[in-house]
């Protein structure tokens, strides 16, 4: 039976991770050539050469190892039934070979749902410290937890019927435009990056290492679950948008340097906003990955600019499943 419930997350209550755990470099690398493939996850002398001065880990792979030190200090005595999404995170320095990572956790609110009384929302902040006391990573997002005494009666949801329920149509691919100098990236230009199918073995493997609740692991639990079949961990769906999208403009590079056109390599990500797993990635489902810069501005590093994405994924059925605001760091040409 679960230790904790939605009644025992109290806004302003704080949870020091009593164990650290440090990075390596051969995962680092591991992580990277399976879901990020960009040269300063891979290579010591790239990483070197890059603005994070070091070999250092995908921002997913920190997220991911985030994960699982939440599910091992209390995910996994909780009745936790999944997250619909992350409000942000913020990368704040690289995280290295040899970092030892400790997290604080902090309840900033808490509800119980109008239409279900038997599941409640926690908002959690969480702070990720190296061992020299500089903060690298920070997370704002919601939990559904189980509540141990429902009160009342199911809400019917609240419906503005002025508006048209529309399903979201997946864009026109109107061509890769995020490679290059920032001066050449066009803005609100949809590009499909590609495709990955989720299969079982997949699913339980990344959720093995990162995020092993019952839901990611076992098919007769997830069945019993609201997800109603085997559903891929939310980062694994995140990782693999990424690992699609650095394939396609590796190959969008490769096309351009065949032409003669001179190319630069991108820079890392420092964030991301308003992460929503809009529907269950279950094992069999393809989704289809994709990108469009809606903005774009120039940063007080110089030589670097911003792009500010609007990154999807639909399913096999067309139906989008996953969404976030993300943002990556151009190399600009002048």
């Amino acid at each position: 039976m679960p230790e904790f419930y939605y009644e025992d997350f109290n806004p302003g209550d704080d949870l020091k991770f009593s164990r650290g755990r440090e990075v390596t470099k051969e995962e680092i690398i591991r992580f990277a050539e399976q879901y990020d493939p960009q040269p300063f996850h891979l290579d010591e002398a790239a990483g070197r050469a890059s603005i994070l001065g070091g070999l250092s880990a995908s921002g997913w792979h920190t997220c991911s190892m985030m994960m699982r030190a939440n599910y091992d200090h209390w995910i996994s005595r909780t009745a936790a039934l999944g997250a619909p999404g992350i409000e942000q995170v913020k990368w704040m320095k690289p995280v290295l070979p040899g970092d030892m990572l400790r997290f604080v956790r902090r309840v900033v609110d808490k509800r119980v749902s109008r239409t279900k009384p038997d599941m409640g929302f926690v908002t959690f902040e969480m702070d990720g410290f190296n061992q020299r006391g500089e903060q690298f990573f920070f997370q704002k997002h919601m939990q559904m937890v189980a509540v141990r005494r429902p009160q009342g009666a199911p809400q019917p949801a609240a419906r503005d019927r002025s508006k048209a329920e529309e399903k979201p149509q997946k864009p026109q691919d109107s061509g890769f435009g995020s490679g290059g100098y920032f001066e050449d990236i066009p803005l609100n230009a949809y590009s499909e990056s590609g495709s990955s199918t989720f299969t079982k073995d997949s699913i339980v493997a990344f959720a093995r290492e990162f995020d092993p609740q019952p839901f990611h692991l076992d098919e007769a639990a997830a069945r019993a679950s609201h997800f109603g079949g085997l559903a891929a961990s939310g980062w694994q769906t995140a990782s693999l948008w990424m690992r699609n999208g650095i394939l396609r403009r590796q190959e969008w590079l490769k096309e351009q340097r065949a032409r003669g056109v001179e190319t630069v390599e991108g820079g890392p990500s420092p964030g991301f906003t308003d992460m929503r797993w809009i529907k269950p990635v279950l094992a069999g489902d393809t989704v289809t990955f994709g990108s469009m810069v809606v903005e774009k501005r120039l940063t007080s590093r110089k030589g670097w600019g911003l792009a500010f994405s609007h990154n999807t994924g639909f399913n096999q059925h067309g139906d989008l499943v996953f969404s976030y605001r993300g943002s990556h760091f151009v190399p600009v040409r002048g």
